[in-house]
C-alpha cells in the first residue's frame, strides 16, 4: 500500500510565503510523477504544479512565477515554495503521486491541507 503524507498549511498574510512537503511512503518501487493540484469549494481540481521522472515541472498559469516546486534529498519527498501569495490562493491543496508499486501504477492522492491567504 502507497501513501502521500502532506504537511505545512496554515494561515498566511496576502504576499507572504509557505512551504508544503509531500512524503510518499509505503511499497514504492518507482515514481512517475509528484506534485500538487489545489480546490475550492464547489469547483474542479486545478494544477498547481507537477514533476515527473525526467524532470520536467508544469505549472498551473496563475502560479507561475510565484511558486516553485523541488524534490528533496530523499527523492520520495517534494516541496511546494509558494511566494507572493494572494488572497485567491487560498485553497484546500492536495499532493498527487503516480507510483509504481512494482506491480502497478497508481493515483495516489494525499488527504488535503488547508491553505489560507488573509489580507
Amino acid at each position: 500500500q502507497v501513501h502521500l503524507v502532506e504537511s505545512g498549511g496554515g494561515l498566511v498574510q496576502a504576499g507572504g510565503s509557505l512551504r508544503l512537503s509531500c512524503q510518499a511512503s509505503g511499497s514504492i518501487s518507482s515514481i512517475h510523477v509528484m506534485g500538487w493540484y489545489r480546490q475550492a469549494p464547489g469547483k474542479q481540481r486545478d494544477l498547481v504544479a507537477r514533476l515527473d521522472s525526467s524532470g520536467i515541472t508544469n505549472y498551473g498559469d496563475s502560479v507561475k512565477g510565484r511558486f516553485t516546486l523541488f524534490r528533496g534529498n530523499a527523492k520520495n519527498t517534494v516541496y511546494l515554495q509558494m511566494n507572493s501569495l494572494k488572497l485567491e490562493d487560498t485553497n484546500v491543496y492536495y499532493c498527487y503521486g503516480l507510483l509504481d508499486d512494482g506491480g502497478a501504477l497508481i493515483d495516489c492522492w494525499g488527504q488535503g491541507i488547508q491553505v489560507t491567504v488573509s489580507s
